[in-house]
């Protein structure tokens, strides 16, 4: 890949301000995004992946406040545009695919009037035109009868359903930038690996960045050209997928790797991190992981700074896995 690249986040800090302190849900995040690269961003529950995905687009609300970072596309930034330039790009040059379809989905409108209002809010289009545009987006996603589907409520689909719907109405402006929350969860393992090729596909045939949110590394690794790990609200590693998945090197990341099941251990109990992820408005000082870590030392207790181990991966650790 060459040139600038299509995303850029810096040092980006989404916090959240309550009685009982301030939660550092993003702590300093930066990474960037090429065109037509996937990168996926990993971690358990509450590790900030999906406030980061959120705080891009500007949809934190109070008590959360993105307090300091740029978010740069196409050289602009995404954190100082007015209100109206930013919902112009929104579901139309970057779309956001959230892990609850109802967060897409208006309960009292048929599918086909939202689907064919999400084109015409940003180009004309007559409706019969609007129409095509949205049965195609339904057959891409793999929905049976999408003709039937069209003149459905969201409460008449099943959840998985409801979820194609919401990818669907995502990819419809076939946008440069897509962030997808974890939307496959509801998915059979099927239709998962259906919409996982679509992304595929999009990507490479229209050039699309996708961000790929999730808590499963196995998705990710069929997927993903790159990975992001977080923990506690920070990026403590990324690499090439393969790289990341062969040989890590934060304990944290070979926590996450070692805990996946694996053919030809039938009954074997999995492998678990000890301990809990800590309370992100109590985070420790020096490296979050360190009191789940086994290989934690005294500097460890310090600011761990970044780190370039080896080309195109990054590294937040200073004794790593070998």
């Amino acid at each position: 890949m060459t040139g600038a690249p299509l995303l850029e986040v810096e040092e980006l800090n989404t916090w959240f301000f309550g009685r009982q302190g301030i939660a550092k849900a993003v702590n300093g995040v930066s990474f960037t995004l090429n065109e037509g690269e996937i990168l996926g961003v990993a971690g358990e529950s509450g590790s900030g992946k999906s406030v980061t995905g959120l705080s891009m687009l500007g949809l934190i609300d109070p008590p959360g406040r993105v307090v300091s970072g740029r978010v740069l596309y196409r050289g602009q930034d995404l954190l100082g545009m007015p209100a109206e330039q930013l919902r112009r790009l929104r579901g139309n040059r970057i779309s956001m695919i959230f892990q609850d379809p109802m967060m897409t989905l208006n309960p009292v409108l048929r599918i086909d009037t939202q689907m064919i209002e999400a084109l015409s809010a940003h180009r004309s289009l007559s409706r019969g035109e609007g129409r095509r545009a949205a049965l195609d987006a339904l057959d891409r996603v793999g929905i049976p009868a999408p003709e039937q589907r069209l003149s459905n409520y969201p409460h008449q689909l099943s959840g998985g359903m409801r979820q194609r719907v919401a990818i669907a109405i995502a990819l419809l402006n076939r946008p440069d930038i897509v962030i997808a929350d974890e939307p496959t969860t509801a998915l059979d393992v099927t239709i998962q690996a259906q919409i996982l090729h679509e992304m595929r596909n999009l990507c490479r045939d229209s050039g699309a960045a996708l961000l790929w949110i999730t808590h499963d590394l196995a998705v990710l690794a069929g997927l993903a050209d790159r990975i992001a790990v977080m923990y506690a609200g920070r990026i403590v590693e990324t690499g090439p997928v393969d790289a990341i998945l062969r040989r890590p090197l934060h304990p944290y990341t070979t926590g996450l790797i070692e805990s996946l099941p694996r053919r030809g251990q039938r009954g074997r109990r999995l492998t678990q991190i000890p301990g809990m992820a800590p309370s992100l408005s109590e985070i420790p000082p020096g490296c979050p992981f360190m009191p789940r870590c086994s290989r934690a030392i005294e500097h460890c207790r310090s600011e761990i700074g970044i780190s370039t181990p080896e080309p195109n991966r990054t590294l937040r650790c200073i004794n790593p896995v070998c």
